[in-house]
């Protein structure tokens, strides 16, 4: 497919095999509105959103509904359309859930051995009561890669799944949750190592009423150091542990929650009622329930560089004369920590046709470059980096900008389904996350706050993602999936439906 590039951009630049007859040339215009990304504007506004007062911004939350205003004033300086039902805010109802441990028992058993998981040891994540006996136990070994890998979602199906997780497991979970979302466990037992459960007391946590009806099977987690022994002296697989559950259904209070969205309508009468996506989610996990010294997730890095980085694109592509072709939203989503709700609730309630979205692009932990791979300086790896030939394009604007986009052989494929990115790929829109950094020091910990970030390298990735915007909106022919990938099938299946 060749793109066709307006005059009025004058890139003389390679998108999909098109030889450049001279070295690529961008206009005074868009030099100018890329050199308006500035890193001192983001580091104001990161101190701010990743500031303590915002209590790590929770979902839901006094400092959560703080940062809401903040990005809506944002869209609102930068002269953006709003575009929720309310001014800048798409309105979600959603329900908290409290955990309700009147009559709780979780006993384990095998052979002559036992446990009974006291209530204290324990964080319950169910959306209704529990009562099993005597229900089969399927130990999950993660240490093990090739076992995880070799499992099938019939294996588990019927069981109570029992797994172990640490830091050094992490990459094998999330291999193992791709199965468990395919399969039909009874419950799910999680031993944290961690960090110990909160107990018995605040355990609130966030749940969307209209999709209730498909809630996962009850999941518990457990403190590593009350079951260790007894999950150690297990075999992997079903053997003759069993389980005995008994919950009493939670306690549910409804809440009201925002995405924020601000539209760039675009210039061209034939594509402006078509829009791409630029979105990041502004929540984060809170506050540490106890303990000495810092109790703040501040969230600088996860996700407050993205959220950033979205306004200030908003910001420098606001000026950019003439406006590019197609219009363009930019959305900051909520309740990602709490399983990508807001991301999940905007492709359901679609502002704009989703038939008429042509690609959605997402950016997570965009602002650290100290990654536990080595830094990772003017760079940047996209999710499903085969998936669609947008990657072409954030390439070619990376070669404009002075930023390396590149394939992490294995999160790339890995984390495709670990951000906001999924919710709209599974309707059919092409999209991707953009991260700088997949694993960093102090990640999901106190310790990642706005004082941390490479400003000066975000700004240049932004660059590199700003002007991709401008060429995706300016071609007249939208992106594809690719449909030789077959870890692309299903999306494109849902793209063809539409």
């Amino acid at each position: 497919m060749q793109r066709r590039v307006p005059l009025v951009i004058v890139l003389a630049i390679c998108l999909c095999g098109f030889q450049a007859a001279k070295a690529p040339v961008l206009t005074p215009e868009i030099r100018s509105a890329l050199e308006g990304i500035r890193a001192d504007a983001m580091k104001a506004d990161l101190s701010f959103i990743a500031s303590d007062l915002l209590e790590g911004r929770n979902t839901p939350s006094r400092g959560l509904d703080l940062a809401a205003e903040y990005i809506a004033a944002q869209f609102r300086r930068a002269g953006l359309e709003p575009g929720g039902d309310d001014g800048y805010f798409q309105t979600a109802r959603m329900a908290v859930v409290q955990p309700d441990f009147t009559g709780f028992e979780l006993d384990l058993t095998q052979g002559g051995r036992s446990l009974s998981v006291r209530a204290e040891d324990a964080v319950l994540n169910t959306s209704a009561a529990v009562d099993m006996q005597s229900a089969d136990v399927f130990k999950v070994n993660l240490t093990d890669s090739s076992l995880a890998e070799s499992l099938t979602p019939r294996d588990m199906d019927g069981k109570v799944v029992l797994l172990e997780l640490r830091r050094e497991t992490i990459r094998n979970f999330r291999l193992l949750a791709r199965k468990l979302s395919d399969a039909k466990p009874v419950a799910i037992l999680i031993l944290d190592g961690r960090a110990g459960p909160v107990g018995s007391a605040g355990q609130e946590r966030l749940v969307d009423p209209e999709k209730q009806s498909s809630a996962g099977p009850p999941r518990i987690t457990l403190s590593a150091k009350s079951a260790a022994s007894f999950y150690a002296a297990l075999k992997p697989g079903t053997g003759s542990a069993t389980a005995t559950i008994h919950i009493a259904a939670p306690r549910l209070t409804p809440v009201r929650l925002h995405n924020v969205i601000g539209i760039l309508r675009g210039s061209d009468p034939a594509l402006q009622d078509t829009c791409e996506l630029l979105t990041a989610h502004y929540d984060h996990i809170g506050e540490r329930q106890a303990g000495k010294g810092d109790r703040i997730y501040n969230g600088a890095n996860d996700d407050g560089s993205g959220t950033v980085s979205v306004i200030e694109i908003a910001r420098a592509l606001s000026k950019l004369q003439p406006r590019p072709r197609r219009s363009i939203l930019f959305i900051a989503f909520f309740g990602e920590e709490e399983g990508m709700l807001g991301s999940r609730y905007y492709a359901r309630h679609p502002v704009w046709p989703l038939k008429k979205t042509i690609a959605h692009l997402n950016l997570e932990q965009v602002g650290r470059t100290d990654d536990s791979e080595g830094p990772q300086v003017e760079s940047a790896s996209l999710t499903g980096f085969d998936y669609s030939d947008v990657t072409q394009v954030l390439q070619a604007a990376g070669k404009l900008t002075g930023i390396r986009i590149y394939k992490h052989p294995r999160n790339s494929d890995l984390y495709y389904a670990s951000g906001d990115n999924i919710a709209l790929a599974e309707v059919g829109v092409v999209a991707h996350t953009l991260a700088v950094s997949f694993e960093f020091p102090d990640y999901h910990g106190v310790g990642d706050e706005w004082q941390k970030i490479d400003y000066d390298n975000m700004a240049k990735v932004d660059r590199t993602v700003a002007l991709s915007l401008i060429l995706l909106a300016s071609d007249d022919q939208p992106p594809h999936w690719n449909e030789k990938n077959p870890r692309a099938g299903a999306f494109a299946k849902a793209r063809n439906a539409q």
